[in-house]
């Protein structure tokens, strides 16, 4: 008997139904229509995109395992997507999708050192009294090279990444530190580095952990005294990804478990890669031992990418979501939205929307409404030299004596104030602020800073001060 695309797909669906409750099976599943087969490949048309990531998100295994029945180990699924909202809405043309090719990474049993064998090793990631260690890479497979854009802004660290996820731990470039504002990427190209490394070395044991989250588990085994198996735990990933690592600042303790487990990992040619808001330079409260190490590597930072690197961007962006939009729109966004990658996706995304659920076209005036919404929303960012003019109008003298060298008390209490709002309220580094607010260097505003952060908790005055100016400065 041949083979039809309507015949393979109604064995998918008895296979489905038998799996998932009928409400479920009659809204997602009974609209599918099977369109063609090819060999191994399966189209099936779906009424629209949000139909399709539906499926994706909630369905994809059931899918897989459907299709691997019918069709074998190389089963591909096609949909073939109504895109109901172009510029004519009675004729809605389709796009095809490939179904996704990632798969999620396994988890990866560990060989654990005798010594620790004769008792249960916990796993910060798993419920206590699981026999057996399993390791969740925690990857998303979506963040990879191929979906992050090479511009002047991010080249040295792509090409950076790209070394060490062909070589982990092989280069020079050990540990990896990523650093820059927000929504420029750091999290993506940290994350790209562990899949091309699990798609390359299966057999590496691939590690992603926020700061934050890292925290929290080394404090949860404080608490139930398993502090060396979690530091056992940890020396034993191959390749070891800290996201935010910004957020250690303060924490002592949590520092100094770090700090012997980055030794470990690193004396022994695994591979470090951190991410961070700040450059090692302007990261306080982390101990010098520990940024002396984020140092023994390559440093390097992500800055907002320029006009032709937006475009790029966004031209990419559509092209992974199967849509059309004219050139004058694309260079309006580009034009208009500069600060990062995050905002640039996220009006296009807007934009997307707005046309699909009220059935409108891409047109430019619905795009300046979009983006006028987003850069009114966008914090404006002070400069330096407004902090300076504000503290010292406040405390009635001139910019210049602010800038002095003269110890005299209130000048030296005004001029630190102006450091610490400089730090709180502008991207600057602290070897900037320093530069700008009397040729200071980057330890003298690191010490206003917590000398300002000090007064304030044991002066009433000084407090007031740092009140007005507050209200005065973020009016």
């Amino acid at each position: 008997m041949t083979r039809t695309a309507s015949s393979v797909w109604n064995n998918c669906l008895l296979f489905i139904k038998d799996n998932i409750k009928p409400q479920a099976y009659k809204t997602w599943f009974e609209p599918i229509k099977p369109m063609k087969i090819a060999g191994d490949v399966l189209t099936i048309q779906v009424p629209s995109k949000f139909f399709f990531e539906w499926l994706e998100e909630h369905y994809i295994k059931l899918l897989r395992v459907a299709l691997v029945r019918e069709l074998g180990d190389h089963a591909k699924l096609v949909y073939d997507v109504r895109m109901e909202n172009t510029y004519s809405n009675k004729n809605p043309h389709t796009v095809k999708f490939p179904s996704s090719n990632k798969k999620p990474f396994n988890s990866q049993g560990v060989t654990i050192p005798l010594e620790i064998d004769k008792r249960e090793l916990k796993n910060p990631f798993v419920i206590p009294g699981i026999q057996k260690v399993k390791i969740e890479s925690q990857l998303n497979p979506n963040y990879n090279f191929e979906n992050f854009i090479e511009g002047d802004s991010n080249r040295l660290a792509r090409s950076a990444s790209m070394a060490v996820s062909n070589k982990p731990g092989g280069t020079s470039f050990n540990p990896l530190l990523i650093y820059g504002g927000v929504g420029l990427g750091k999290t993506h190209l940290g994350q790209a580095i562990g899949v091309r490394i699990k798609e390359r070395y299966p057999e590496k044991t691939v590690l992603y952990i926020s700061a934050e989250k890292f925290t929290q588990q080394f404090i949860d085994s404080v608490k139930a005294n398993t502090r060396n198996d979690f530091i056992h735990f940890y020396q034993m990933i191959d390749v070891l990804i800290v996201d935010d690592v910004q957020f250690l600042s303060g924490k002592s303790g949590t520092q100094d478990v770090f700090f012997h487990i980055f030794n470990h990992l690193h004396q022994n040619g695994k591979q470090v890669i951190l991410t961070s808001d700040k450059a090692p330079v302007d990261m306080q409260d982390i101990e010098q031992r520990l940024l002396s190490r984020f140092k023994w590597g390559l440093s390097a930072e992500l800055v907002a990418p320029d006009y032709e690197t937006r475009i790029s961007i966004l031209k990419s962006k559509m092209f992974r979501d199967g849509v059309e939009i004219p050139e004058e729109i694309v260079e309006y966004i580009a034009k208009n939205i500069k600060t990062n990658v995050r905002e640039l996706e996220g009006v296009l995304i807007s934009l997307i929307a707005q046309a699909s659920f009220n059935r409108k076209e891409f047109t430019l005036s619905l795009t300046k409404q979009i983006v006028d919404k987003f850069v009114k929303n966008t914090k404006k960012e002070v400069s330096i030299d407004y902090i300076q003019k504000v503290v010292s109008k406040y405390f009635e003298m001139d910019v210049s004596t602010l800038q002095s060298k003269t110890r005299k008390r209130h000048i030296v209490q005004a001029r630190q104030l102006a450091m610490y709002f400089a730090k709180r309220m502008t991207k600057a580094s602290l070897a900037s602020i320093g530069s700008q607010i009397g040729s200071r260097d980057h330890a003298t505003v690191l010490h206003a800073c917590k000398t300002v952060d000090n007064l304030t908790e044991t002066d009433k005055q000084f407090r007031k001060y740092v009140d007005e100016l507050t209200k005065k400065l973020t009016f």
